[in-house]
């Protein structure tokens, strides 16, 4: 008489997806803002270049318009990137009406809202910085009401007056100068009530005030003191020293221009010397400090 055994294999709990929130709902994408920097390929940074490498990622740049290429997919073609099997342009508008600039930033989020529940990270590329007067902050925003569980990321890049303080060989600040970074659509009223306080003015998006400003410029003495770069660090940048900015009047600017302004003019009061007011301290540190000091 034979025998056998039989073995009984118990069945693998059932999991419940109300219970288990990852079975539930497949891993989400990250929107990632893809920061390369103002125009010249070389200045893309390494960690960028590293998402531009991948092959699992859709790309999605800005543009001003349907009739207007866009500024940051020209960037990524002259760094002869290779092209992922999805791209794809957003419009954002150059306009100040709030209401289209709305419309526009959730029409853009409701394009890449599908992808990014569905998985897939989405690059959106912008030239400069994209943490700096940059598009990716208002589609990012969008992107969260619409669905809070989307994650994203900024990699950081050079910024348009960091550049074109390098391609004209002068500092951006030096030691404790202090350095105002304003749109000149402020006006000039707003930007002479800076130059009290500030010795560097870096004034972005001047196109709509290039006469006024030089109309300023040489009120103020500043026309020797200024530089204007546009379109730093494309194959068609323009830089312009201060004494031959007049030639620019009634003349059609990129709205990728910027003006660097030092001024000599500035007063500068009482400094504070190192991390902490001495009279701020008890006397008998005060006293050691002020004898370590001595000794150096």
């Amino acid at each position: 008489m034979s025998s056998h055994t039989t073995t009984v294999s118990a069945a693998a709990p059932a999991v419940d997806p109300a219970v288990d929130p990852a079975v539930a709902s497949p891993a989400l994408g990250r929107l990632i803002g893809v920061s390369l920097g103002p125009g010249d390929p070389g200045l893309i940074t390494r960690a960028a270049w590293a998402q531009l490498q991948r092959r699992d990622a859709i790309w999605t740049y800005p543009t001003r318009s349907t009739k207007t290429p866009s500024y940051a997919f020209d960037i990524v073609q002259r760094a002869e990137a290779a092209l992922p099997a999805q791209h794809q342009a957003l419009l954002f508008p150059m306009t100040h009406d709030a209401d289209k600039l709305t419309r526009a930033w959730l029409r853009a989020a409701q394009t890449v809202l599908p992808w990014l529940q569905a998985g897939q990270d989405v690059l959106f590329l912008v030239e400069g910085d994209a943490s700096t007067y940059a598009t990716f902050g208002h589609l990012a925003r969008t992107v969260r009401a619409l669905d809070a569980r989307i994650d994203s990321q900024v990699i950081a890049g050079v910024n348009a007056f960091a550049a074109a303080c390098a391609a004209r060989n002068m500092p951006l600040s030096e030691q404790d100068d202090t350095i105002a970074i304003v749109p000149a659509a402020y006006g000039v009223s707003a930007v002479d009530r800076l130059l009290p306080d500030f010795d560097t003015l870096v004034l972005m998006k001047v196109k709509p005030l290039m006469d006024e400003l030089i109309d300023w410029l040489e009120r103020r003495d500043l026309l020797p003191h200024t530089q204007f770069i546009e379109r730093v660090g494309a194959p068609d940048e323009r830089c312009v020293a201060g004494p031959d900015l007049p030639a620019l009047r009634g003349l059609k600017v990129s709205y990728l221009s910027l003006m660097i302004v030092k001024n000599p003019h500035r007063i500068r009061g009482e400094r504070i010397k190192g991390c902490l007011k001495k009279t701020s301290l008890p006397s008998e540190l005060a006293t050691e400090l002020s004898t370590e000091e001595s000794e150096s």
